[in-house]
């Protein structure tokens, strides 16, 4: 598979059979992730006597540089490379990029900053203000749904993907994360590391190795 111009937290990038591993990336179950938004490269081996004399070649190295950004989406890094400036307003089917802003017992508040679309692979819309979002209790999964604690499921800050279900009351729209493509993209720990996704319910904490619970976004 050919690297992707520019990558998302937990983004699949290539299988460890064919890279090695490098800084912004993570290793999981023989693939490889981004594990912060930026431009993902793979350098070329050097040919090191080592090298020459093993039977298996060496691997390029894959590697995720963040790049600088002064836009409103700077915490989403070269990702606002992407992204139009034109303003937007979600439709219901749309897939959308937010920061969490509140958690309370019964749902999650979302400061929706990116439109999407109905295909993530088009161009996104920058929102000119964040526009409000909820994610209620019943909307974070699609099983078990008595079970959640919406506390483990997100924390303030988290780069959420979710997808606009209803246009909802006067001031939020309602949003769901019940998919496996669904949940928190990117998150920092509490001593304010970036994390990666380990599971999907868990991310870790590259500098303490703690383990804090989410509701992970499958790589798309």
């Amino acid at each position: 598979m050919s690297l992707p111009a520019l990558a998302l937290p937990g983004q699949l990038l290539g299988a460890s059979s064919t890279y090695d591993p490098g800084p912004g990336t993570h290793l999981q179950a023989s693939n490889i992730y981004a594990s912060l938004p930026g431009r993902p490269a793979a350098s070329t081996p050097s040919l090191t006597p080592s090298f020459k004399s093993s039977k298996t070649p060496a691997k390029p190295t894959l590697t995720v540089t963040r790049l600088p950004s002064t836009s409103a989406t700077a915490d989403l890094g070269p990702v606002s490379e992407r992204i139009s400036n034109t303003n937007a307003l979600p439709r219901v089917g749309d897939v959308v990029l937010g920061r969490v802003t509140r958690c309370m017992t019964r749902q999650v508040n979302v400061g929706i900053l990116i439109v999407m679309g109905a295909d993530t692979e088009q161009e996104g819309m920058v929102c000119a203000h964040e526009i409000q979002g909820v994610v209620r209790r019943e909307d974070v999964r699609a099983t078990e749904k008595e079970k959640v604690v919406v506390g483990e499921g997100f924390r303030v800050g988290d780069l959420i993907r979710a997808v606009v279900i209803s246009l909802g009351d006067q001031s939020n729209y309602y949003l769901t994360t019940a998919k496996n493509e669904l949940g928190v993209i990117m998150a920092k720990s509490e001593y304010g590391n970036t994390m990666y996704p380990i599971s999907w319910k868990e991310f870790k904490d590259p500098m303490t190795g703690e383990t804090e619970t989410r509701k992970v976004a499958k790589p798309i």
